[in-house]
């Protein structure tokens, strides 16, 4: 029972300075962020944040780890709301695409992310998208819906230019100017994938 319990204590303690990171890296950003500030915040040490993450940097990525399971989440439910399997492709990439408009996303995800973690497409959770992705593309394959092609190759090119289009939003100007070319792209892009125009 005490293990069960200590294991219950150190949720909670991550999930504090989790909570707390991801507030300050928001509305900071990761640089402005003083770890005194945010374990205050959490009202823990900094010894609690070294001791479940190692550093600042491995608490950026536990932040990016729970943005990125809300951020799949909501891909999913977008993909699943489609007539078809391949409007849930295009609702997918889309709604990632669209997601580089909320602050939290453009902050945390698309510009310090990359700055302190290095390229997004190496990054952990990035493996599992690809592996979906990959699946996805080989179902329309095989229903006949996309050209047949390597599927991991074009799963590659697909989120490298979702990603791509991510990051061009969370640099601009205009966000919401670059979202619409950068969607309309996209969709002509990938439709560049089926067998006959739909």
């Amino acid at each position: 029972m005490a293990a069960k319990r200590r294991a219950q204590m150190v949720e909670e303690t991550r999930a504090k300075l989790i909570q707390a990171a991801r507030k300050a890296f928001a509305t900071k950003g990761y640089a402005a962020a003083s770890m005194d500030d945010l374990t205050a915040e959490a009202g823990l040490t900094r010894g609690a944040l070294y001791h479940n993450f190692g550093d600042k940097k491995g608490l950026l990525q536990a932040v990016i780890g729970q943005i990125d399971a809300e951020m799949v989440a909501r891909m999913r439910a977008a993909q699943n709301q489609a007539e078809t399997r391949w409007l849930g492709f295009l609702a997918e990439g889309v709604a990632y695409i669209e997601m580089a408009l909320e602050p939290e996303i453009q902050r945390i995800m698309l510009l310090d992310g990359p700055a302190v973690l290095g390229d997004p497409s190496l990054w952990p959770n990035q493996t599992a998208c690809l592996r979906a992705t990959t699946q996805t593309i080989q179902a329309l394959i095989d229903e006949g819906t996309v050209r047949p092609m390597d599927a991991e190759a074009a799963a590659r090119l697909i989120n490298g230019a979702a990603l791509n289009a991510s990051l061009w939003i969370a640099a601009a100007d205009d966000p919401h100017a670059v979202f619409a070319k950068a969607v309309e792209a996209f969709r002509y892009l990938a439709v560049g994938l089926l067998q006959t125009e739909r």
